[in-house]
C-alpha cells in the first residue's frame, strides 16, 4: 500500500495505491496553506481507502521541480513519515509523473514563471533533459513527429513547436504513487528536491563590512 502526495505547485493532492489501483484519492487548487492542509489532507486519504498509517508499504512524494516551498514541505514530510514509520519513502520527478502513460514520444511540460517551462522528455531521440527554458528559445528541432505534449503548459508549447497537446493520464499524486509502487523495493535514496530554477534570492552584491583590529 503505498501513500503519494505533492505539493510542488499551487495544489494540494494525495493518493493511496493498493494491489487494485487507486483507492482514495483528493487534490485542491491552493496558492496559499499548504502547510496546514497537507497532513489532515493524507489522514482524510487513508480513512477513505480504510487504511491507517501502519498499513502503508512505502510513501511516494514529489520533488520538483516547481515552487521551492512546496518541494521543500513534500520532502521533508516524506522523510519524517518514512523514518517515523520505518519504511522508503521515493521521490518522483513531477516531470516524469506528468507523462506516465501517455504513449509515443511525450514531451512533459510544467509551468514555470516569466514565460518558461520546465520540460523534459520520453521516448525520443535524441532525448530533451530535464531543463527550465523560456518559450522563446524552444529550438525548432524538438518538433519530433508523433510528438505529444502533456501537463499545465502543454498548450503553450504544443503552440510553438506545432505538436499536438493531450492532458496527463494520471492526478499528479496518483502518478507518483503508481511510480513508488515500481521503486520502492530497490532501496531508493532519501527524497531530495529536485530544483532547475535558482533562487529568487540572490546574495547581496555589497561588499562584506571591513573588520578593524
Amino acid at each position: 500500500m503505498i501513500l503519494g502526495f505533492d505539493t510542488s505547485s499551487a495544489h494540494v493532492g494525495a493518493a493511496l495505491l493498493d494491489s487494485n489501483g487507486i483507492v482514495a484519492a483528493a487534490h485542491e487548487d491552493m496558492a496559499r496553506g499548504q502547510a496546514e492542509r497537507l497532513m489532515p489532507m493524507l489522514e482524510e486519504v487513508l480513512a477513505q481507502g480504510g487504511a491507517s498509517w501502519q498499513d502503508l508499504t512505502a510513501i511516494g512524494v514529489g520533488i520538483g521541480p516547481g515552487n521551492f516551498t512546496g518541494v521543500r514541505l513534500s520532502v521533508a514530510a516524506a522523510r519524517g513519515l518514512a523514518l517515523s514509520l520505518n519504511i522508503p519513502a521515493v521521490g518522483v520527478s513531477l516531470l516524469e509523473a506528468t507523462a506516465l502513460d501517455t504513449p509515443g514520444p511525450v514531451l512533459a511540460c510544467l509551468s514555470a514563471p516569466r514565460d518558461q517551462a520546465y520540460v523534459q522528455s520520453q521516448g525520443m531521440a535524441p532525448s530533451i533533459p530535464a531543463q527550465l527554458i523560456a518559450m522563446s528559445e524552444m529550438p525548432d528541432t524538438w518538433a519530433h513527429p508523433g510528438l505529444t505534449c502533456v501537463g499545465p503548459a502543454s498548450a503553450q508549447v504544443a503552440e510553438r513547436l506545432g505538436v499536438k497537446t493531450l492532458p496527463a493520464r494520471h492526478a499528479p499524486a496518483e502518478a507518483i504513487a503508481r511510480i513508488a509502487a515500481l521503486r520502492w523495493r530497490d532501496r531508493p535514496p532519501r527524497p531530495a528536491p529536485l530544483y532547475l530554477k535558482p533562487a529568487d534570492a540572490a546574495p547581496s552584491r555589497d561588499a562584506p563590512p571591513v573588520i578593524l583590529e
